[in-house]
């Protein structure tokens, strides 16, 4: 019989991951990484203190984005998770006696504990009404803290000098760029915020890359039919809520150790950490990696050349941001895309069919 004789093709489709990412990509990102780890020993403290603003608005920008791009989680209330990591290092320095730099992961892991019971409270509501719910959870945390006299109550409260001057690598720092203790802080501050700021990215890359990365993206294509599927859609979602807290915490913390002041308005502000980062994400490209770190770069040159404009900056930000979700609602990362196919992390998967030609090698037809 001729379906006997035939023999059984192998396995000639796969998945791959869609856009191209050539290696002189990673050497081009190992070389700038290189160079911005080597930044402090010729730059000024200006600089570094922009750039530390920079690093640690793009980290949120990607947290933010990993909850809303992917996992549909349209927070405004993310500010209470960077209150929360800032006032857990006062905690943890002041009332503790712990180690400045030690605090920082330590309030990652505080805020992933915190997060579990919000999560439980905000998960029940849907769309509009889960962004405003995070919202109100957040100010609740403002009011809480408002009212704790021990880390300064409404006023709040600064780190002793004692605090400031034992962050680990100061002497070293100081001895070695011949500078002040202040600057030396800084440039603590500076590495900090580059290797969180990398392992942000990291994180998310691998997440997405990951099984997990496939269930998150089904459920940002289409939730209803990632559920018929098997994807434990409260599950993954939750461990995305966790693991963004746990980060934002870590970045908040940073945040207050260079600013080395802490206020409850401040800490829980909706301006600076959660609209702003909408406008990072939304002009950059959301549901991408690529986005955020174009709309950070974007914010920070508004931000350095156009914030003493008072009320106007507000208003060219808004224009900004409503001209492109008009004109280009992936993004402006999203036009690149379209118009090269280039990934810098590429993530998302396609079905790779060989040429005809070698399907047609790999069967044995019956003569």
């Amino acid at each position: 019989m001729m379906g006997e004789a035939a023999a059984k093709p192998t396995q000639t489709f796969r998945t791959g991951t869609a856009g191209r990412a050539p290696g002189a990509i990673a050497a081009i990102a190992c070389v700038m990484l290189l160079a911005l780890a080597l930044l402090p020993v010729v730059a000024g403290r200006n600089l570094i203190q922009d750039m530390i603003f920079l690093f640690y608005m793009l980290a949120l920008a990607q947290c933010w984005n990993l909850l809303a791009g992917y996992a549909g989680l349209i927070s405004v209330g993310q500010q209470a998770f960077v209150g929360l990591g800032g006032y857990l290092l006062f905690a943890l320095t002041l009332l503790g006696g712990i180690d400045p730099l030690l605090a920082i992961p330590l309030a990652g892991l505080v805020s992933a504990l915190f997060a579990l019971p919000t999560a439980f409270i905000v998960f029940r509501l849907r769309g509009a009404y889960f962004a405003i719910g995070t919202w109100v959870v957040a100010e609740v945390y403002r009011l809480v803290f408002a009212q704790f006299k021990p880390l300064g109550g409404g006023t709040g409260m600064s780190l002793t000098p004692s605090i400031t001057s034992s962050v680990p690598g100061i002497e070293w720092v100081k001895a070695l760029l011949n500078v002040r203790t202040p600057a030396a802080r800084d440039l603590i501050s500076y590495w900090a915020a580059l290797a969180l700021m990398v392992g942000t990215l990291g994180f998310v890359y691998l997440v997405l890359r990951s099984r997990r990365g496939l269930a998150l993206g089904a459920i940002r294509d289409h939730e209803g039919a990632a559920a018929g599927l098997g994807v434990d859609i409260y599950r993954v979602k939750l461990a995305v809520y966790v693991a963004t807290a746990a980060m934002t915490g870590m970045i908040g913390a940073l945040i207050y150790l260079q600013k080395a002041r802490i206020s409850p308005d401040a800490a829980f502000s909706v301006t600076d950490w959660t609209a702003y980062v909408v406008f990072i994400v939304v002009i950059g490209g959301i549901g991408t990696i690529e986005g955020p770190v174009v709309g950070a770069v974007i914010f920070y040159l508004l931000q350095r050349y156009l914030a003493d404009f008072g009320a106007s900056y507000l208003i060219l930000l808004g224009t900004l941001g409503i001209v492109v979700m008009l004109f280009a609602p992936k993004g402006l990362w999203g036009l690149i895309t379209e118009r090269y196919d280039l990934a810098l992390f590429p993530t998302r998967r396609r079905l790779v069919i060989p040429p005809r030609a070698e399907i047609a090698r790999r069967v044995d037809f019956p003569k």
